[in-house]
């Protein structure tokens, strides 16, 4: 169940979005001034806060400051002041909403909603993009391009990464020379067909425990190499 901290000195105000929000599934937490509020949202996992601009110890700006100093989590800031400037101080210290009392309880937990929703999808793709390739004691990280072996990084050309990365991305299928070449070169580079069987003994100096007798990269005679599963 997601966590939600309402931080609002209005008692009432606070109980009805805690009502609502519990309604619709989720766990709300209500803290009353500004400092405790603080205290609360740094030291515990939120998965959304309600922040009032108004409250007694430290305002609502303050508190979106620090928060965000710390945690990439939405933050929907509340108010009864409707003038465009509190909005835009407010979202500019990393607020991801502005809304003004009065509200709806429907609008807000709509709101809610589609702030979650919209942080998960950003969050699912941020952990694709750290896309990571396991085989073994290898590793590579396709977005940073590291490689790592056994836990050590390894340092690798970007011929010999592009080179590493298809043959992984193909396992237990043969390619030649020259397709290894045409792929990872192009077609119209210059250079010999040969610069691939140096950059395999390279990578298999690398990667391999005993590059004489390869665990990852074969040699299939006469047909080329294949990165074996």
């Amino acid at each position: 169940m997601q966590r939600i901290l309402i931080i609002e000195d209005e008692v009432s105000i606070a109980e009805l979005e805690r009502d609502y929000l519990e309604i619709n599934q989720f766990a709300a937490e209500i803290e009353t001034t500004g400092t405790g509020g603080l205290q609360k949202a740094l030291s515990n996992d939120y998965d959304l806060i309600l922040l009032d601009l108004m409250l007694p110890g430290m305002d609502g700006f303050e508190i979106c400051k620090r928060i965000r100093a710390e945690k990439d989590i939405p933050i929907l800031m509340v108010s009864a002041k409707k003038e465009d400037i509190d909005k835009i101080r407010g979202l500019g210290l990393g607020a991801d909403d502005y809304i003004v009392k009065p509200f709806s309880p429907s609008e807000l937990v709509a709101r809610v909603k589609a702030h979650l929703s919209r942080y998960e999808r950003l969050s699912g793709s941020k952990e694709k993009a750290n896309e990571e390739i396991r085989v073994g004691g290898l590793v590579m990280d396709k977005t940073s391009r590291r490689i790592f072996v056994n836990g050590v990084e390894v340092a690798f050309t970007t011929k010999e990464f592009d080179l590493l990365g298809f043959l992984l991305l193909n396992p237990n299928r043969v390619f030649s020379k020259e397709d290894l070449f045409e792929r990872i070169w192009g077609i119209d580079s210059i250079g010999d067909i040969a610069t691939v069987t140096v950059h395999i003994r390279k990578i298999r100096e690398k990667i391999e425990q005993d590059p004489s007798k390869p665990q990852y990269i074969e040699t299939v005679w006469g047909a080329g190499y294949r990165f074996k599963l």
